[in-house]
């Protein structure tokens, strides 16, 4: 269910924003989508959000309607001073692990910038190796626009990804499960085993 934002939680994040642009200059926000599902590469997005930009409604992508986000996806677009959108496929995460592949999507996301910033601000606890300086923020999304914003796309891009993926392989209804690991993706996997798509180390304690 979507949560609505209080204008006074919203205000404090892009008030945050604000002291860390005040401090750094121009930073971006990044944070991921799509670290836990057992096929599809995994999201990572940048964005730049200028000083005095507003955008009402902007929250954690997981409490947002899908409705919702898709609107303030394009809100984003239109208002943000830089974004990327970036990748690590299936068989990166099966090469470099999953954090590995996340960390590698947020670079890409960060070096994919049309405006360098000078700061970076990652949602979580660790950081990856960019070539800027950079913070983990925990729970970013609920304390950072930029890093809010940056939840969205890589959200919205991630789900629609997802439903291309639907469309190549529907035999395993990618669109209602988004490749997660529900009942019904087992017992598609039981019934066709596994598609390029899927990322074959997360089934090591699995036999499909």
């Amino acid at each position: 269910m979507e949560k609505s934002l209080s204008k006074d939680l919203l205000n404090e994040r892009f008030a945050f924003d604000s002291g860390i642009r005040a401090e750094h200059g121009v930073f971006c926000g990044i944070d991921e989508a799509g670290r836990g599902p057992l096929a599809g590469d995994v999201y990572a997005a940048a964005v730049i959000l200028g000083e005095g930009v507003f955008i009402d409604g902007l929250n954690d992508s997981k409490k947002l309607s899908e409705k919702k986000r898709e609107q303030l996806f394009d809100e984003i677009i239109e208002k943000a001073d830089a974004y990327c959108i970036a990748t690590a496929s299936a068989a990166e995460i099966d090469e470099y692990n999953i954090l590995g592949a996340t960390f590698l999507a947020m670079k890409r996301a960060c070096d994919g910038l049309q405006t360098k910033p000078s700061y970076a601000l990652i949602d979580g606890n660790r950081t990856p190796d960019l070539t800027v300086p950079c913070e983990a923020v925990v729970k970013g999304d609920s304390v950072s626009a930029s890093i809010a914003a940056a939840s969205i796309l890589a959200k919205v891009a991630r789900d629609r990804y997802m439903k291309e993926l639907d469309e190549r392989y529907p035999q395993y209804q990618f669109c209602k499960h988004k490749g997660y690991g529900t009942k019904l993706h087992y017992e598609m996997l039981a019934q066709y085993g596994m598609c390029p798509e899927h990322r074959k180390s997360f089934f090591k304690k699995h036999k499909i």
